[in-house]
Order: C-alpha cells, then structure tokens, then sequence
C-alpha cells in the first residue's frame, strides 16, 4: 500500500499542546515515557505467549534498545513486544486524535487547568511526550504473529503519514528526529550516551527486562568494537520478598538511592494488596541532615509506578513531624502521568500516606518497646519532629493521643530518657499532677528558685530544654487523667496539705499587703502584669511567673528569636515574704512610694527575677548603676 496521508482532527493540536506545556514540564521525561510504553509491550506479548506457545517463535529473550545518535542527531527506542497492526496503530497511537471526541473536549472545557492534567493522564498519552524533543517522530511495528509491518510519521502537527514496511521482527522502534536545542548541552544533548544511560537509570532503573545501549570502544590502536551493555539493574529491590533480603542489601540500597552513607537506625518494607496496592520501603536515617527544620529540606518520598520512576520528592504520603522518613512507594495503582495538584486530591494517595503513617507509628512503638538504646538514639536525632506533630496537631485528638506515647524527656531524677508511661509509674499515690519547667539547660534548670521546693519535697519536674517542648506539652495538657503543670504558672500548687495551708496564709499577706504590692508594679510599670508573694520560694527573694493563659516566658524567648517581639508573655514578679528583702521593701514603702530608694528597690527586684531568667534587663547599664548606687550606701 503506498503512502496514506491523514489529518489530525482540529482538537488534536490543543491536545498536544497540553501534554508537552501542562504535564511534561520536565522535558528529560520522554525517554521514561517511552521505555514504559516499550516495557508494557513486553509484558503483553509476554502475557499472550502463555496460552499461544508459537507466538514468540525463536525469539524468547525480551528487551529494551535505547541508541543515541550524535551524527544523525537521533534517539531510537525499540522493544521487542506485541507490536501493532495497520489498525490497531491509528487505534493505538492515535490516542489523541481518537480521544477528541466532543464528549471528552466538553469535559476539559467544564473543568479547570488540573483537571486537564488528571483527564489527560488517564488517556495514555505518553508516546506524545516524544514531540517535548522531536520535530519528527517515525515509527516502525510488526505486531506478534504477523509478517507485515507499518510505518507512522508526524511533526507533531496537522496529520501523519501511514505507509506499509518492511521490519525483520516483531515489536515497536520509534525514532526521535531531535529539535537542535536537545542535541548539545550538559543537560540537554539527547545524543550523548553518558546523558541517556544516566536518565534510564534515574526514571527506568528497575524496568523488569533489560534495557540496552550500544557503547563504542576505542584499543589504542584506533580499532573499534561495539560493545552492548545493559544499563537497568532489573532488581527492585522493595519488590522481593523481605525475607530473603540481607540488612546489608538495605544498607546498600539505601546508600546509593538516597546517598545515605550510615547504616539506618531502621528499614521498614511493607507491602499491600488487595484493592488498593503497594510497596514502600521506607528508612529512618543514621543522622538528622542539619537541614531537617529548615524550608530548604526537601521531605517527600520517592514515587514509583509499576517500578518506573514518576517523582522525587512526593509529600502527599506522609505528615510533615514524619518529614525525616526516607524511602520511596510503588503502586500500580496510580499512573504515570500524575502531577502535584492531582496527587494532593487523590483517594488513592491519601489512602496509601493514612495506612503508612499507622505502620511507622506502630514499628516506632515496637522499637520503643524491644529496643530502647535504638529508640533512644532515634529520639536525641528525630524526637524534635515527634513533638512538632503535636503542636502542629492541637486539635487532632487522635494522633496527640498516638505521639505522646512515643514522647521521651529527661527529668530532674533521671539523666536519661524517659516516657510519660515511666514517669507516672514513678509517681506517689499522692500526687496527682505532672510537672515540668522549660529553661536553657538542665543545669539552669535546676538552679531555679521554684525548684527548690521541688527538691525539698521529692517531685521528680519533667525538663523541657528544646524551645518546641512547651508548646508540646500545652498542646497535650494531659496524659490520662493527669493534668501536666508547669511550676512557672500562676496556676501552680501541689498536692497536699502543707501547701494549701501555706497558699492560704499567702493570700491573707498579699490582701494585708495589697497597697504595697500595687505600688511595687507602678513602681516597675507596664513589663509586669502583677505583683504577689508567694509560697513558693524557700531561700530565694524573687521569681518570674506568667499567667496561666498565654505564652509563657520561654515561649517568649523562642518567638524572640524568630524576630517576632510581639509574643509577649505575661509577667508576675513573685516575692518572698519571709525573705530579709521583703522586710527591706516593707521598710523602703513605708518611708514613701514616691522615694526614689523605692522605685530603685523595686526595679532591681524585677531586674534579678529577669536574669535568673536568663533574660537581659531592658536598660542594663541602668540596672548597674542602681546597684553601683545601693552598695556604696
């Protein structure tokens, strides 16, 4: 038959337009494309064969050829699959031109740009993905049993050509004519051997048949001898049985694929089948990169689709306090063509990231459990992400319910780690409450004032040292039926009697001693909410407390330092009234609130509460020069 002319319909060019400008943005993504068509090929020539014996003939052996051409500026893709037949190639490989019908084009037109994207992607169309390169596109295919083979050939514009060839065996060969801009190039040259064998083993390293390129060798006498390698491994490994994979094929794996160069804490591999199917294989690192809570981290795992690579960093998966998880998923269930937007609405996604979050909670709780040296080296490197998910989590009651047993601290009786579990275990019958205290470090901690009668009466205070801790442990306010207390609140109090006789004949001095209190605060003015004494403090004359509501003082600190000073907290100066510096002030009022001894007094007061803080007064050299004045009288 000669040579067959035949127009594309008028939609076909609005179609193209939208697989090369809409879906392949990346344009490298073509060879991917077209060695998954090519593998798909394979595998129903492979499927057919076992119930027609005689198809294969003498060529049993599948694969892949991928031949770059620099001198004719050419990238040819050949598979020894099923083939097509004359009809079966307008069919096939006019995917577009068939698919334009009204039906489809009125569903693009009632829906938005990504929309466009999940409909188009549902239509096969990736052999178009060649024209992102080619300004020309020849194909030649010989369908399995059949001795007659067809060429294709198009621009990519208004029509293609159809003609009858000659090919010696079954299977498809698609020749690329490259645009001049995608032969040359570090990035770009299409032609360049090094380039290609590098991009199938990105996107198709684990194509299951394997994929081949011809490398010329050069003997030092200029002889040269073409040698055929394949370049694929063939082997995913998430594939196999888990069973049979050594921990060092993990290592490895994880080495090479996500440059990992320690052994990982731990490797989860899981498989699902059933309506929804997939493999992850998945692995806590050795180390936190130092990157880990910056915005320049890319989190995500990788994502794969019948063992083809589709993107990098694929963050619909997994929440963000899971951002350190590195690994990747593989389903046949989602399809190549699949870009962000559709990932973020897709059931199937959010079915698979759901399933996954409650396996890595329940390994995570096992290791907790069977291997506490693990967990405790995976908390001193990821716990900060766990405690992120919380806060970040505030109102899910579910998943804080989840994290906060896999939450770990130390205390102010344990140098090592410990859990909430632990800590209630430790417990007296009569306490009631859990207590904890944010400060820079277990040593500044412990010097506290309100520690003091912490210690005198034996309550182990959880310490809450990294900046996310408070705003952790105010986002759970509970574990169980105990409520968690910092002893830096106005709302504190402890248990027993002692206490509330001591609280109650505390508040019958702050009602005697009401005048002088609100003087102290106009005396400071607007950077304390109030002034009171307190029962609290034993040998200490002064502290800071913040209102039960509100940001507390570390909060304040943290925000601080995020260049956000609007966060203020709440300040109460709390004083001593068995202290020798209370009767001092008593004196001080007495003599006038007005005197300048007495502002000078009070002021110095807060001035030491904010720097047993660890906070620098407002106007430091003012301080100094009162307490340069005090000591020379």
């Amino acid at each position: 038959m000669s040579v067959e002319t035949l127009e594309f319909q008028a939609e076909t060019k609005r179609l193209l337009d939208l697989v090369i400008n809409s879906i392949y943005t990346n344009k490298e993504i073509f060879l991917r494309e077209l060695i998954s068509n090519a593998s798909d090929a394979i595998d129903k020539v492979h499927f057919e064969s076992l119930t027609n014996h005689e198809l294969l003939g003498d060529e049993k052996d599948f694969e892949i050829f991928v031949l770059p051409d620099k001198e004719s500026k050419t990238i040819t893709i050949s598979d020894n699959g099923i083939g097509m037949t004359r009809g079966e190639v307008i069919s096939n490989i006019g995917t577009i031109a068939k698919s334009g019908t009204r039906a489809f084009l009125e569903k693009i037109r009632e829906q938005d740009k990504n929309t466009e994207q999940e409909l188009i992607g549902q239509f096969g169309v990736g052999f178009y993905s060649a024209f992102i390169v080619a300004d020309k596109v020849e194909l030649i295919t010989r369908k399995a049993g059949e001795s007659s083979a067809v060429k294709w050939t198009s621009d990519g514009a208004g029509e293609y050509t159809l003609e009858d060839c000659e090919k010696d065996s079954r299977g498809t060969t698609i020749i690329l004519h490259l645009k001049p801009e995608f032969c040359e190039g570090l990035e770009t040259d299409f032609t360049n051997e090094q380039l290609v064998e590098n991009l199938i083993k990105k996107y198709s390293d684990f194509i299951r048949y394997p994929i081949k390129m011809n490398f010329v060798e050069e003997d030092e006498n200029k002889n040269q001898t073409v040698e055929v390698r394949t370049v694929n491994s063939m082997k995913p490994l998430w594939v196999r049985n888990k069973s049979e994979i050594k921990p060092e094929e993990y290592e490895e794996f994880f080495r090479q694929q996500f440059h990992e160069w320690e052994k990982p804490t731990e490797v989860f591999h899981t498989k699902a089948e059933g309506t929804l199917e997939y493999t992850a294989l998945l692995c806590i690192p050795h180390h936190a990169p130092m990157n880990l809570y910056f915005s320049d981290y890319e989190a995500g795992l990788q994502l794969y689709s019948r063992h083809v690579f589709v993107m990098e960093h694929c963050t619909d998966f997994l929440p963000d306090y899971l951002r350190f998880i590195k690994g990747l998923v593989d389903s046949p269930d989602l399809p190549l063509n699949i870009s962000r937007e559709v990932l973020q609405q897709s059931r199937e996604v959010k079915s698979i990231g759901k399933a996954l979050e409650k396996y890595i909670f329940k390994q995570l709780e096992k290791m907790l459990k069977n291997d506490r040296k693990k967990y405790d080296a995976f908390w001193e490197n990821f716990g900060k992400s766990i405690k992120i998910g919380i806060y970040n989590n505030s109102f899910d009651q579910k998943i804080k319910d989840e994290l906060k047993e896999l939450v770990m601290f130390q205390t102010s009786k344990q140098s090592n780690f410990s859990t909430f579990a632990e800590y209630v275990e430790r417990m007296p019958a009569s306490q009631q409450k859990i207590y904890c205290v944010a400060g820079t470090d277990e040593a500044t901690i412990s010097k506290m004032p309100q520690m003091e009668l912490m210690r005198e009466r034996d309550i182990e205070v959880i310490y809450l040292t990294d900046p996310v801790d408070e705003f952790a442990f105010e986002a759970l306010q509970k574990y169980g039926d105990k409520e968690i207390q910092s002893i830096t609140r106005e709302n504190f109090e402890l248990d027993d009697e002692e206490f509330k006789k001591g609280q109650n004949e505390v508040e019958e001095l702050n009602k005697s001693n009401e005048q002088l209190l609100k003087d102290v605060k106009e005396a400071i003015g607007d950077e304390v909410f109030a002034v009171r004494l307190t029962s609290l403090l034993k040998s200490g004359a002064v502290c800071l407390a913040t209102t039960a509501a509100g940001p507390s003082l570390s909060m304040e600190k943290t925000f601080a330092q995020m260049k956000n000073p609007f966060f203020k907290a709440m300040r109460i100066l709390e004083l001593n009234p068995n202290h020798e510096i209370f009767k001092k002030l008593v004196a001080l009022h007495a003599s006038g609130k007005d005197s300048d001894d007495f502002k000078d007094f009070c002021k110095l007061l807060y001035a030491q509460a904010l720097l047993i803080e660890g906070i620098m007064p407002t106007n430091p050299v003012e301080v100094a020069n009162k307490i340069a004045a005090l000591m020379s009288k």
